[in-house]
């Protein structure tokens, strides 16, 4: 029996329809998110794998559906979204196999369904984005999809009753995750219109969107660069607390990600102004025996 195979037992999923709707959320999660389904599968203890694999998958389909294709199209497409998994929450039933895993999710984690809904009640402020025109509007972003997207993961891998800290250490990681991810990915952004630097940190840089846009890799756009990986490292830093607030067994996935992501801070910080030509992506070398590490320390610890 394979380990996914194995993970589906241990989960309690035996029913043939439902074991092929989790399968199909694998092959999804594994085609945008191999590395996040590695660790989950190094790191995760089999009953909780395919969970985080469903609430990963949806994660993945919003975003999809909210950033790809005119707005118009990402208007409809998400108000279709949204009803149905709304009808689906109320009703128990879906015709679609990613909505009756987050069902059978949800059944398993009834923490999920307020998480679910807070999602779905503030995720349309990505429909909105092309751009900050203050810091401010970058922390606003962050509280308004970032993390309630991140947290469809993050409950079920944190404790069962949150006194708040777990969620301020989620939305710490989330801070640093995103700012990485916007100043990491400033090529594609660019070709897309949009820009996930504020304009008031471009100024303080001398900066300008025509700049960015033309490639110019200049003195500025480095020191810019450097601003936004250095201070998405504070952050990532900050949330190395984020592991000690979760259940024991969920502890090595929960550190391996922000390991990773301060990997990635390293190569986006060695790639300097030629991001504005390509991201960066951590070493594969260093991600795996990162992730070897955090296996072999989990085995010890349990």
């Amino acid at each position: 029996m394979s380990a996914w195979n194995q993970s589906l037992a241990a989960a309690g999923i035996r029913e043939p329809e439902l074991r092929s709707d989790y399968d199909s959320q694998r092959h999804l999660v594994t085609r945008f998110r191999r590395g996040a389904y590695l660790a989950g599968r190094v790191l995760l203890p089999r009953p909780v794998l395919p969970h985080v694999v469903a609430a990963t998958a949806v994660m993945h389909h919003g975003d999809n559906l909210l950033d790809t294709g005119p707005k118009a199209q990402r208007e409809a497409a998400w108000a279709d979204w949204e009803q149905r998994v709304r009808k689906a929450l109320v009703t128990g039933l879906s015709d679609d196999p990613l909505i009756r895993t987050l069902l059978h999710t949800i059944a398993a984690y009834p923490r999920l369904r307020a998480v679910m809904e807070a999602y779905l009640a503030t995720a349309t402020t990505e429909l909105e984005f092309d751009g900050f025109a203050t810091e401010a509007d970058f922390q606003a972003y962050v509280d308004a999809y970032s993390l309630p997207a991140f947290l469809l993961v993050g409950a079920l891998l944190g404790p069962e009753a949150d006194d708040g800290r777990f969620r301020a250490a989620c939305r710490t990681l989330m801070e640093g995750s995103q700012r990485l991810d916007f100043v990491n990915d400033l090529a594609e952004d660019l070709r897309e219109g949009r820009l996930g630097i504020p304009e008031d940190t471009l100024e303080r840089f001398s900066v300008t969107w025509e700049d960015l846009a033309a490639g110019r890799e200049t003195a500025g756009v480095r020191k810019l660069v450097e601003d936004q990986v250095e201070t998405a490292r504070t952050a990532l830093q900050a949330a190395k607390r984020l592991p000690a607030l979760a259940p024991a067994p969920n502890r090595a996935l929960l550190g391996a990600l922000i390991e990773i992501e301060l990997l990635t801070a390293d190569a986006a910080l060695a790639r300097g102004a030629t991001l504005l030509r390509g991201s960066a992506t951590p070493p594969l070398v260093g991600t795996v025996r990162l992730l070897l590490g955090a296996r072999r320390r989990a085995r010890k610890e349990r």
